[in-house]
């Protein structure tokens, strides 16, 4: 399967990326997004980061956003990503229209970084085809691709996959599916973590995100991390896990929710933990 057709539903910062990467792979992309203007400014922020990609021996912008169509609803192609906000019910949405308009050798994916896949799948009538493909941000630049087996998916829908990763210059590594996974089921908790350490003002946001980066080797501190994630995102995240596990330690610090409540996402809004406007 080399998937010459893929439909990404989903143009925010993890959709725009990866539909990005595909076309710059060669390959055909129809993008859809049901938020109004969405899709446009998904494109907009690829022809930013084409740009600078292409300053640098990067494809060329104009070719890469040429193999990019915007599409009103589900379209039939060979492999769908689904990247929309973590929202089980919404996902499981798609995934059954999905399954309706797409042909029966089509694999449908989720870029998901919590959700259990099986629950994805049962939503369809091709189990065996669905799977999880999690990039992760900013996906023109991160190598990794955490691939997703739910019980049912084959070797065959695995196999293609991690092809496809390798042959978009990402380096695939296989979790099994269970909430989290391997990378949120890590990270969350640390982030968590943050966030309780300037709650209860064991330090400053900048001291807490210095210590990290200069003692840990880390290129982003944990609270700018978290506001490059989004609060709400990584909130949604702690959810699943905390559910999903059943251990206290997923819960979400109260200050992320709060910050939740009063919209402070993170960058997307202009203010988190730090201050972007």
């Amino acid at each position: 399967m080399r998937f010459a057709h893929v439909l990404v539903v989903g143009a925010g910062q993890m959709g725009a990326g990866i539909a990005q990467v595909i076309a710059s792979s060669g390959r055909r992309v129809s993008l859809h997004d049901s938020a109004p203007q969405a899709v446009e400014r998904g494109l907009e922020a690829m022809r930013r980061s084409l740009a600078k990609l292409a300053g640098k021996g990067g494809p060329d912008p104009d070719e890469v956003i040429g193999r990019i169509a915007p599409v009103g609803g589900i379209v039939s192609a060979d492999l769908m990503i689904e990247a929309v906000a973590e929202d089980e019910e919404i996902k499981r949405d798609i995934f059954r229209l999905a399954d309706r308009i797409l042909p029966p050798e089509a694999v449908l994916a989720s870029n998901t970084s919590s959700i259990p896949i099986a629950s994805l799948a049962a939503a369809t009538g091709r189990r065996e085809k669905v799977i999880g493909m999690h990039f992760f941000n900013p996906v023109p630049v991160l190598q990794l691709v955490e691939v997703v087996r739910a019980a049912e998916t084959s070797n065959e829908t695995a196999a293609a996959v991690v092809e496809l990763a390798r042959d978009l210059g990402k380096i695939p590594a296989e979790a099994r599916d269970v909430p989290g996974f391997v990378s949120n089921r890590i990270l969350m908790p640390f982030l968590n973590e943050a966030a309780y350490a300037l709650m209860q003002g064991v330090a400053e946001a900048e001291a807490i995100d210095t210590i990290a980066k200069l003692g840990f080797a880390h290129p982003m501190g944990p609270l700018a991390l978290a506001d490059l994630i989004g609060l709400d995102t990584c909130v949604a995240i702690m959810e699943v896990l905390h559910e999903g596990l059943g251990d206290a330690k997923y819960a979400p610090c109260p200050l992320l929710v709060e910050h939740v409540a009063a919209g402070r996402l993170g960058r997307k809004s202009g203010r988190g933990f730090f201050d972007y406007q």
